[in-house]
């Protein structure tokens, strides 16, 4: 899965270690997350689509 999270932290100058801190993770899992590898739960992409100002539909790019 595709995520719009490195675009949004820059448009909000957040580092990934800043990031994970503000929703409560490791700086890994937002690696992971970014790179497609991980899939979180609901409410860590609540948590992170709530830190970037957009909505879970928008922060996640669902491929089929």
């Amino acid at each position: 899965m595709k995520t719009r999270i490195k675009e949004l932290r820059a448009k909000f100058s957040l580092t990934q270690e800043e990031l994970a801190k503000k929703v409560g993770v490791r700086r890994e899992t937002i690696v992971f997350i970014e790179k497609g590898d991980y899939n979180c739960s609901i409410l860590l992409a609540h948590a992170l689509a709530k830190e970037l100002k957009t909505t879970i539909d928008k922060l996640f790019i669902w491929e089929e």
